[in-house]
């Protein structure tokens, strides 16, 4: 899925590699974009939002695991996510 690219000054950005796989993580305020940099098309990714009473804090193990979610689903013949 395509995204805009619509950061506040309070992001954190961080880069992480998950099975030989690179990401662009972002997060801002209770939600994170994940922009798959190796993948094989351009703008491709996704991002999620946590709801609930106090701010989330996105640990490092939290991004591998969804970024590890994302790439098992991922159709290796067109490099998307499969439609449902």
């Amino acid at each position: 899925m395509a995204k805009k690219n619509t950061t506040s000054a309070s992001a954190r950005v961080e880069n992480i590699e998950v099975d030989g796989e690179r990401f662009r993580v972002t997060v801002d305020g209770d939600g994170a974009t994940y922009d798959w940099l190796s993948g094989p098309n351009k703008d491709y990714g996704f991002s999620l939002s946590v709801q609930g009473p106090s701010r989330f804090t996105f640990p490092r193990e939290f991004h591998v695991s969804q970024i590890k979610t994302f790439l098992a689903d991922i159709d290796p013949a067109t490099g998307y996510l499969p439609e449902d």
